[in-house]
């Protein structure tokens, strides 16, 4: 991950969180998507665990570096960003259950 010399999160700093999530996200899609598939049954659940540990660490460090900036996020950020948290946690205890 790239180092920064300020207190505050750099663009590139952002960037990188926002590609980590993203790519987390994806990973957890396609795992989503294999749990359904005959074909990629047998790699569902390391698919998505893998896809859920990118996307986690990717989204709360882009909510720790906006966090840290000047401009203010819109209103709905702070809600999405729980929700999410909660529909990951849903997630993970479905795959338990499993």
């Amino acid at each position: 991950m790239p180092s920064t010399t300020s207190a505050r999160g750099a663009p590139s700093q952002i960037k990188f969180a926002e590609l980590t999530s993203g790519v987390g996200a994806l990973a957890l899609g396609v795992g989503i998507g294999a749990l359904f598939a005959n074909v990629l049954h047998s790699m569902a659940v390391p698919i998505t665990l893998t896809g859920l540990a990118l996307h986690s660490v990717g989204m709360w460090d882009k909510h720790r570096l906006e966090a840290q900036a000047v401009a203010a996020a819109p209103p709905w950020a702070r809600p999405a960003y729980w929700i999410c948290w909660m529909m990951l946690a849903a997630l993970i205890v479905a795959i338990a259950w499993r």
